[in-house]
């Protein structure tokens, strides 16, 4: 998905939330805490009377409050989620690597910001990956052995040549 695409699909907060709610529990909110499907939208009350809060949810069963961002990588940041969406989008379509300068300047935020955002998201490709090998064939698995041994056989050649300046896999020579 292209960043257009994603800017057309996601154009402001309350889509982004709704389709996190769509992906998570296919139209039918589930508590994080204790499971329960018993749960309501959570009610601010304004001037104009109840406005339902977009993504905030209420447990009758353990009095939980809970937002559907809970349990994920966008659980406790400020971020709006559209620049998450469009961090995703833009770190999946880089042909190498996207520095965190580059995805600030995009994204306009802050470098620190940028590389927080790029650390999480990094750290969830990597925990779905692990998962992902387990369910892969032997052929795939064999592919990857064979490419990451002969990843940590240069790094340890780089390593002979000049041991004191690379330190790797914990070995200290």
């Amino acid at each position: 998905m292209n960043l257009i695409e994603v800017m057309e699909r996601f154009p402001d907060q309350e889509s982004c939330i709704e389709h996190l709610e769509r992906i998570r529990w296919q139209g039918e909110p589930v508590c994080p805490h204790c499971e329960s499907e018993n749960v309501a939208p959570k009610n601010e009350t304004q001037e104009e009377g109840k406005v339902g809060r977009t993504g905030r949810y209420n447990c009758y069963v353990c009095r939980a409050s809970f937002k559907v961002t809970q349990g994920t990588v966008f659980h406790g940041t400020k971020i709006p989620l559209q620049k998450w969406f469009l961090a995703i989008a833009l770190m999946t379509n880089a042909k190498k690597s996207l520095s965190s300068y580059q995805l600030s300047r995009d994204l306009d935020l802050n470098q620190k910001t940028a590389l927080y955002i790029q650390e999480r998201i990094r750290a969830e490709m990597l925990k779905k990956t692990k998962e992902n090998l387990l369910k892969k064939d032997e052929s795939e698995l064999i592919d990857l052995i064979s490419a990451l041994t002969w990843t940590r056989n240069y790094m340890l050649e780089i390593r002979d040549r000049n041991p004191r300046q690379y330190e790797l896999f914990g070995n200290k020579t």
